[in-house]
């Protein structure tokens, strides 16, 4: 009987040994097969997800199976997954997968704020990005972005930097424009602190406003300066400023895309070839180039400017002058 009993025992444990062997071969085979992922995709782990769960997800998917020897893996080596968008790539095993969801190196996107767009163009183009969440509809989202952005902001026009912005699925459009906001008042702060002596500006506002109308009257870094001295010294000497692109932004969606005598009359806070000194308000978004320029405009004595033709501006001291510069370029013009 005791050698019967022996028997069985080492049938018992011949068959554990060859079952452990079968399950390590197993386990070994299974920690280096790549997941079932087919080229690159992209994959979300919820907020609060237990790695369990993400597990499972996976298999939904079909990249996996969900069985012991994952178990076994997470046992082996605990870990946790955190929230966001990955990307998945062919040939990634199951340690690289969990270590992708512990990093935490999510997918990047990136959003631009265009130099010289208005508040309306960058909304726009907010509501039309794929991944941004939305949250700026309506009233109630523009009262919580303005009361967000402080006391003394009383309209968006001009308060947020031109860059390019990174943000992770789940960011909103409000989190853009809060960033962007805190890049121009650091922005605006450091050119008002560098800014040159003797400038007729009340305050850093009105240097966002000149800055805005510098931006909209030139894409030339080299220029933008030449551009601010003009406008400071009309200021000074209590000239009308006369920009076109302050009687365009008066207009709002009814400028047709082509400027009349009639939109040079018509009446609004913005027409600066009947009213004084700057508007009410930024016509666009500064960018850096733009601030710098109108806080440290260039010396000189032009008095006008007239596009080239060319890319550029012709810059003169004298009406006549301007005049003249004005027939050479309607020459050039087809």
């Amino acid at each position: 009987m005791s050698s019967l009993l022996g028997k069985v025992l080492m049938a018992v444990a011949v068959t554990l040994l060859v079952a452990a062997a079968l399950a390590a071969l197993q386990y070994a085979r299974f920690e280096k097969t790549p997941l079932n992922i087919p080229g690159e995709i992209r994959f979300v782990v919820r907020k609060g997800a237990s790695v369990r769960a993400v597990i499972a997800a996976l298999e939904d998917q079909g990249m996996t199976r969900a069985d012991w020897r994952w178990r076994l893996l997470t046992h082996l080596n605990p870990s946790t997954a955190r929230a966001g968008e990955y990307a998945l790539k062919a040939g990634m095993t199951p340690a690289d997968v969990l270590s992708l969801f512990a990093s935490g190196d999510v997918i990047k996107y990136h959003f631009t704020v265009i130099e010289g767009w208005n508040f309306r163009e960058l909304r726009q183009a907010l509501a039309a990005d794929p991944v941004l969440e939305g949250s700026l509809a309506g009233e109630d989202g523009m009262a919580r972005l303005m009361a967000s952005l402080g006391e003394d902001v009383t309209h968006p026009e001009g308060w947020f930097l031109p860059e390019t912005y990174q943000f992770v699925r789940g960011d909103s459009d409000f989190d853009i424009l809060l960033r962007a906001h805190r890049a121009m008042r650091e922005a605006l702060d450091q050119a008002w602190q560098e800014r040159s002596d003797g400038l007729p500006l009340k305050g850093p506002y009105e240097l966002l406003i000149l800055a805005s109308i510098v931006e909209k009257e030139s894409g030339l870094e080299s220029e933008r300066a030449d551009i601010a001295g003009v406008f400071i010294r009309r200021l000074q000497q209590r000239w009308r400023l006369e920009t076109d692109p302050t009687v365009i932004y008066g207009l709002g969606e009814n400028f047709d895309g082509d400027i009349r005598r009639r939109d040079l009359d018509s009446d609004t806070p913005y027409n600066t070839y009947i009213r004084y000194g700057l508007p009410p308000t930024p016509i666009a978004m500064p960018g850096v180039s733009a601030l710098r320029a109108a806080a440290k405009p260039a010396p000189g004595s032009a008095m006008f400017f007239v596009a080239s033709g060319t890319g550029g501006h012709v810059f003169s001291d004298t009406l006549e002058e301007h005049n003249r510069a004005v027939r050479e370029m309607l020459k050039r013009t087809p």
